[in-house]
């Protein structure tokens, strides 16, 4: 099976899109020649390896990220003036650069090292140049959603509007459909807990929004549910588990601490009043197990709480019970119900100040809604 293009792909970490319009086709840089482009490519490659090393934790925690533009950069070899390989390369540089940014480096640091971070921020700024010319060409700026891939407008407004944590401990929610069709504020009253899921994204989409819809929250924890799109979609789950531990590496370099729910069941109970709700063709329930267990045992390495919520919603089949998901995959009312206080007791344990009341009240809603 061919592997979509975004395998590559580990997205914009940065609070606002690349490019905020398109540019005029008449003006704008001229695109460098594949020979030189080349060599920019490859200087930026050598300059992410050389100055990783100058920064304590940087070499492990900007792996993933490396691996993707190396891979990327051997596409783009092959291929030269495709604009979105280019696009996802840019985004990966950008990427280690705002994970650098996020380690405090030694003191003193070595000169070496600082010349080599502004000589890398320079070729960035080039390679844009030349992307952009790119796109004057090709007319890519034009077709929509090129600019915000990530949908990072959705929450910008509300993100903003948003006033700085009080008292309760706040709570990011992160997401897709799952995430965004969950009504926090019903199911967990009188609490800081903030929705940013957004309904189709992929794992590479949820990293994109990182530093914007979590990070700039400032919350003392985030609740991480992503993948399901992803194996929809064909993606690899090297690439999905690559995803996920960027973001819960991102969490514990800004003092987050990150909560990873596991991939709920899906079920083929309700494809008879819809064919297009049979799920487990697509996402196959072994798939859904191994990306689970690879969560739970990167969450024990790490000593990260996991949010386990196979056990209370699936069934002897190894399928999501039916009366927990209308249409096999997302979760009805009973089914956020289960949901909601295995949340809750998670959220407790990560933060580690939960009341004695909140804890028993989890517990019994658990035995109450959870059909073990």
């Amino acid at each position: 099976m061919k592997l979509p293009l975004f395998l590559l792909f580990l997205p914009l970490l940065l609070a606002i899109p690349l490019f905020a319009q398109a540019p005029a086709a008449s003006a704008g840089p001229a695109a460098l020649s594949p020979k030189d482009a080349g060599s920019l490519e490859t200087r930026m490659l050598q300059l992410v390896e050389s100055t990783a090393v100058a920064v304590p934790g940087l070499v492990r925690a900007s792996e993933p990220v490396k691996q993707n533009a190396e891979m990327t950069f051997s596409a783009i070899e092959r291929s030269p003036q495709n604009a979105a390989l280019l696009y996802q390369f840019i985004n990966q540089v950008k990427a280690y650069l705002a994970l650098s940014d996020s380690i405090p480096r030694p003191y003193p640091f070595p000169e070496t090292a600082d010349r080599q971070f502004a000589e890398l921020r320079d070729d960035l700024a080039r390679i844009q140049q030349h992307f952009e010319a790119i796109l004057q060409v090709k007319q890519l700026a034009a077709a929509p959603g090129e600019t915000d891939p990530d949908n990072l407008r959705k929450f910008a407004d509300a993100d903003s509007k948003l006033p700085p944590p009080g008292k309760l401990p706040r709570v990011v929610f992160l997401g897709d459909s799952i995430t965004e069709n969950w009504r926090l504020n019903e199911y967990f009253t009188g609490r800081d807990f903030i929705n940013r899921g957004i309904g189709g994204q992929t794992t590479s989409q949820m990293l994109g929004r990182f530093l914007q819809d979590v990070v700039a929250l400032h919350p003392r924890a985030v609740v991480i549910m992503g993948g399901i799109n992803d194996i929809g979609r064909g993606i690899a789950e090297a690439s999905i588990e690559q995803n996920l531990e960027m973001m819960g590496d991102l969490a514990k370099q800004n003092g987050i601490r990150p909560l990873f729910s596991s991939i709920l069941p899906v079920s083929d109970y309700h494809k008879a009043a819809d064919p297009r709700f049979e799920m487990t063709r697509d996402h196959p329930p072994a798939l859904i197990s191994r990306v689970n267990q690879w969560l739970q045992n990167y969450c024990a390495r790490e000593r990260f709480v996991y949010v386990n919520y196979v056990p209370p919603m699936v069934d002897a089949k190894g399928q999501m019970q039916a009366d927990l998901a209308d249409d096999g995959l997302h979760p009805n009312g009973k089914g956020y119900r289960v949901m909601s206080p295995v949340a809750l007791e998670a959220i407790g344990r990560s933060l580690g100040g939960a009341s004695p009341e909140d804890s028993d009240q989890a517990k019994r809603r658990i035995r109450l809604f959870g059909n073990k």
